[in-house]
Formats: structure tokens, C-alpha cells, sequence
């Protein structure tokens, strides 16, 4: 019996992208040997599914940093989850400056300038 791997019921204008998603999803997934092609399909929808979810939330939410006016390019945020990191590792709370370097690794290497 076939089994509809796309987590819908009905074709819909998104049926094409969300069965290559699904295709996607399958070369990375890792299924149970002993699960029968239900069982394996249901694995791959859900998890499908879940995928599309986490895409459209932030396209929601890009969307609606956009509609606000607000064009920061995210540093903002990774700056304090940046400060949160470093203190957790490194035991001392700094603030870490506007011009601080982007990149992760860089920014790493000078927390005790911070």
C-alpha cells in the first residue's frame, strides 16, 4: 500500500517543495531497520513537518523584523548570547563591545579584552 510521505492529505501549492524537503529529510535520516515502510514513512513526515515548521517560524520572523523597521543584522542578539557564553566558560562577565568581531572564533579569542 502507498504510503503519502509528504504529511498531507490533499496537493496543495506547497506539494512539490515539501516533497523534495521530504526527499531531503530521507538521505539524512537514520530509520530503524525492523520499521516497516508505515512506520518509516510516519518517522520521515513527522520530522518533515517539523522541519517546514521551523522554516516558516522564521520566515515569520524575519518577516516581521522587516515589517518593524528593524534592519539590525542580528548582532545585537548574538552579542549577549555571546556574553552569556563567555561567562559561562570563563566564570567573569564582561560586556562585549559594539565593535567586537562577528565572527565567533575571532570574538573568542579576545573575551579577555571584553
Amino acid at each position: 500500500m502507498p504510503t503519502n510521505t509528504t504529511g498531507t492529505d490533499s496537493p496543495d501549492a506547497d506539494a512539490p517543495r515539501a516533497r523534495s524537503a521530504d526527499a531531503d529529510v530521507r538521505d539524512r535520516l537514520s530509520i530503524p531497520a525492523d520499521a516497516d515502510d508505515e512506520e518509516a514513512a510516519a518517522i520521515v513526515a513527522a520530522i518533515a513537518a517539523h522541519l517546514r515548521d521551523q522554516d516558516r517560524a522564521r520566515a515569520v520572523a524575519v518577516a516581521a523584523e522587516r515589517a518593524h523597521g528593524e534592519t539590525d543584522d542580528g548582532w545585537t542578539g548574538d552579542r549577549w548570547a555571546f556574553a552569556g557564553r563567555t561567562a559561562a566558560l570563563g566564570g567573569r562577565t564582561g560586556r562585549v563591545p559594539d565593535g567586537a568581531p562577528r565572527d565567533a572564533w575571532t570574538a573568542a579569542g579576545r573575551r579577555d579584552r571584553f
